[in-house]
């Protein structure tokens, strides 16, 4: 089957998309204005969840994959506000930062793993819902479904490998300023 044109374009915009912003994360250090952008889509996506289970009859919050999510999304913006007050906000004394620096790597990576958690069990959730409605277990959209999870698997292994691996800078153990440029 060929690949429209729209669709090529539109992948090629959203992959230039995505190397400027890592481009962007890595060169100026952007993760405050990113951790705000995740912050506000999250409330909307929350908000459409709801939306969408009050106009369907569907009660709110009765899954482990709506729980988890919720809670990663309270935990991220504890980390968020943390962050905020002591990294991005002058007040902060560099003892202060040094010293919390590792515990927020930490608790952000916990908060990043309860995400992919989430994500797995929203894809369980859907499969199990297209299943009985009578959705064959190696149908196309199963294994869509699967593949999408494998995927989002081996990414967060990826990360999680690249965030625990050594570090070969010169602020290895502390707390560095950020770049003004």
């Amino acid at each position: 089957m060929a690949v429209p044109a729209a669709a090529k374009v539109a992948r090629a915009l959203a992959a230039s998309a995505a190397a400027l912003v890592l481009l962007w994360c890595v060169h100026f250090r952007g993760g405050f204005a990113l951790s705000s952008l995740q912050i506000i889509c999250s409330l909307v996506g929350i908000y459409a969840a709801f939306k969408f289970h009050n106009e369907s009859g569907i009660a709110n919050l009765y899954s482990l994959h709506s729980w988890v999510g919720l809670g990663t999304i309270c935990l991220y913006g504890i980390q968020w506000v943390f962050g905020f007050v002591t990294f991005f906000f002058p007040g902060a004394a560099p003892t202060l930062r040094r010293s919390t620096l590792p515990w927020h790597v930490r608790s952000g990576l916990f908060v990043y793993l309860l995400a992919l958690l989430a994500a797995e069990l929203g894809f369980l959730e859907k499969l199990t819902f297209l299943q009985a409605a009578g959705l064959g277990k190696y149908s196309s959209e199963a294994l869509l479904v699967n593949f999408t999870a494998l995927v989002v698997v081996l990414m967060g292994s990826t990360v999680v490998l690249y965030v625990t691996a050594p570090m070969h800078s010169e602020h290895m153990h502390g707390y560095s300023a950020m770049r003004k440029s």
